[in-house]
């Protein structure tokens, strides 16, 4: 039997543990964890990790390697992204974790993090012949792929996360109309270079990789009195009109009326309201009918890597 190995996605919002046994082909989860670390919280925009988070993301990693010790794990992965690269303190949060915990984090750009994002994707069985669009809209950074089965065509990141809009243009709630239409065109600007990639690719349908993506299709399930199983769930077809109407009263709805909605996990409560307007805008600006939600992304793909 395979030693056990972990793996760690540290993102903006959440910091995410897995440890799993087994080979590539075929792993069984022991522990998965997820914590609402919220490194980017009151600084997020000011390159800054204030010292609340940075004390909760210190905590969250002694955490982290307690459980790793207690599973015997033999290797060890931890992937920080953009709250930890466009830090100004990052370093110190790195070299405290690696001081106290011995664990060593590996700070990725975004074009790596497009990269494991799409071997996570692939690995989930969610990619055909025809080209489809991966988006993974995380806390600090929205990576796109334009890719198949069989390899990546056009890859970026752009550092317009959830958290960092929610930031700039959701200030009062529920968002008034004139900070979605500041935000619309904010991401008209911002987004130039997907709208130049995506007509250079017919692309068949959008995958959303985990996430908010995860958060519509629980929604959306349990609004029709069906139980939802992410565990069990390996991707999910939306209807795109059942998908726009979600994202109109999300973005339409009060805090209060989110934070009582059991769908929505605590952390997401209110960046899902940014999340969805960028949402809405890829799909309507690309025009393409067809969307898919995929449990697998960035840890999944370091996983693919160290088990291959």
């Amino acid at each position: 039997m395979n030693k056990p190995v972990a793996v760690m996605d540290l993102g903006t919002n959440t910091f995410h543990l897995l440890i799993v046994e087994g080979n590539s082909a075929e792993y069984t989860e022991i522990i998965h964890e997820q914590d609402p670390v919220k490194l980017g919280e009151g600084g997020i925009n000011k390159g800054f990790i204030q010292p609340a988070a940075f004390k909760r993301g210190i905590k969250s990693m002694q955490r982290y390697h307690q459980l790793i010790l207690a599973n015997n794990v033999q290797q060890v992965r931890a992937i920080a992204t953009s709250a930890l690269r466009n830090a100004a303190n990052g370093q110190d949060f790195i070299n405290q974790v690696k001081a106290q915990t011995g664990i060593a984090i590996e700070i990725i750009d975004g074009d790596a993090e497009a990269a494991y994002i799409y071997k996570g994707v692939k690995a989930s069985g969610s990619l055909s012949g025809y080209n489809s669009l991966v988006a993974d809209i995380g806390g600090g950074s929205v990576e796109f792929i334009i890719c198949d089965n069989k390899q990546v065509k056009w890859k970026q990141s752009f550092e317009i996360g959830a958290a960092r809009l929610m930031d700039n243009f959701h200030r009062t709630d529920p968002i008034p109309p004139e900070s979605i239409t500041a935000l619309n065109f904010y991401l008209q600007d911002s987004l130039k270079d997907l709208f130049a990639a995506a007509s250079s690719y017919p692309i068949a349908n959008i995958i959303g990789s985990s996430g908010v993506f995860e958060s519509y299709a629980g929604l959306i399930e349990s609004g029709k009195g069906h139980s939802f199983d992410l565990k069990k769930t390996k991707h999910y077809d939306f209807e795109k009109d059942e998908l726009l109407a979600l994202i109109e009263s999300i973005i339409l709805s009060s805090h209060q009326q989110r934070l009582a909605n059991k769908g929505i996990i605590p952390v997401r409560v209110d960046m899902i309201v940014t999340a969805s307007i960028l949402t809405r805008f890829i799909i309507n600006k690309l025009g393409i009918d067809k969307v898919v939600m995929s449990t697998n992304s960035l840890k999944e793909g370091v996983l693919a890597e160290m088990m291959g």
